[in-house]
């Protein structure tokens, strides 16, 4: 099973449905990957909009 970003929140995730925030609209598609494990204290988290942990991608199409 390979890997899918939701085009929504762009959470990377093997599930058919996105975990976080339920959207069907996932892409297998995308590039670049942030980690992120602090995101009240990350700058990039702040920039992307992300409030929970998670493995993210940085472009979806």
């Amino acid at each position: 099973m390979s890997e899918k970003a939701c085009t929504n929140c762009h959470l990377i995730t093997k599930e058919n449905v996105c975990p976080k925030c339920r959207s069907t609209s996932l892409s297998e598609d995308f590039s670049g990957i942030v980690i992120v494990f602090d995101p009240e204290n990350s700058a990039i988290a702040k920039a992307m909009s992300i409030k929970d942990k998670g493995r993210y991608a940085l472009k979806v199409r």
